[in-house]
């Protein structure tokens, strides 16, 4: 796969030359969520995870404290805040990269104020006061597709034999438009890691289907970021893992870092270091 246009975050420099894989490992200060592998109750325990992930070879934390399940409560800016800013200090002095994971303007903007390097929009950014916190931070951000304003308004996702296709179509429309308006740094994904209120083996399948057509989405001309989807059942974290490998992600969002870093390592794509 050729180059794809590279960034600055947390004043590093991230390339995306086709071969290489970064990891995105995630961190959760929402007690709430069903992955309770990657849930810190503190600014402690979240620093261990992260200092463990680096070990492991990820090179982007990425820290969220409103759970994105369907089935859970809305948490408010000030309620999201106070969860997320005492880890997300706490990281950023230690000199981690981090995304901060909110669709709500005014968490990304304490965030960014706070040493966040990448906002991870995860309400699709549309959002125009989302637009303006990304315009005026000058950091790059996650360019979603979602369907629905936020992961808590989300229904059934509309299934199709060309989804990476239309998803593509899609997202280069909303390119445009924050080219536009000043953002060019960005990450394309494709959203796999939300949950939908749809069939769960059909919406599997899907989410397979689009893996395998990354092509579709790095046409855009911006790396893809394929969050891996967590399932009860391991054995398919693992195939959706593989298959991100196997077919060229730019970077990969996983809950289980260290099994994703063994297979990054084993496929040839790891990142030598990443240097300011």
């Amino acid at each position: 796969m050729q180059s794809v246009a590279g960034f600055q975050a947390g004043g590093r420099r991230f390339e995306f030359p086709g071969d290489r894989t970064h990891v995105m490992g995630v961190i959760n200060v929402s007690p709430e969520s069903r992955n309770k592998m990657t849930v810190a109750e503190s600014p402690e325990v979240a620093l261990a995870m992260a200092r463990a992930y680096r070990d492991f070879g990820a090179s982007i934390i990425d820290l969220g404290a409103q759970s994105s399940h369907y089935e859970n409560v809305e948490l408010s800016v000030e309620d999201e805040l106070q969860r997320l800013l005492p880890a997300l200090e706490s990281l950023v002095q230690d000199g981690f990269v981090v995304a901060v994971d909110t669709w709500k303007p005014k968490v990304a903007s304490a965030a960014v104020s706070a040493g966040a390097a990448i906002v991870n929009d995860t309400g699709g950014l549309r959002d125009p006061a989302m637009v303006a916190v990304v315009v005026a931070a000058g950091v790059p951000a996650v360019a979603m597709y979602i369907e629905g304003d936020n992961p808590l308004q989300v229904d059934a996702m509309e299934f199709s034999d060309d989804k990476a296709a239309n998803m593509a179509q899609l997202l280069g429309s909303r390119l445009a438009t924050l080219a536009a308006e000043g953002i060019s740094d960005l990450l394309v994904d494709p959203g796999l890691s939300i949950n939908y209120r749809s069939d769960y083996r059909r919406y599997t399948l899907q989410q397979m289907e689009v893996i395998r057509k990354i092509g579709d989405l790095r046409s855009l001309g911006h790396p893809v970021l394929i969050p891996v989807p967590r399932k009860r059942e391991f054995s398919r974290v693992m195939a959706y893992t593989t298959l991100a490998l196997e077919y060229g992600a730019d970077v990969i969002r996983v809950h289980d870092v260290e099994a994703a870093c063994d297979l990054v390592r084993l496929y040839g794509r790891d990142v030598p270091e990443v240097l300011p």
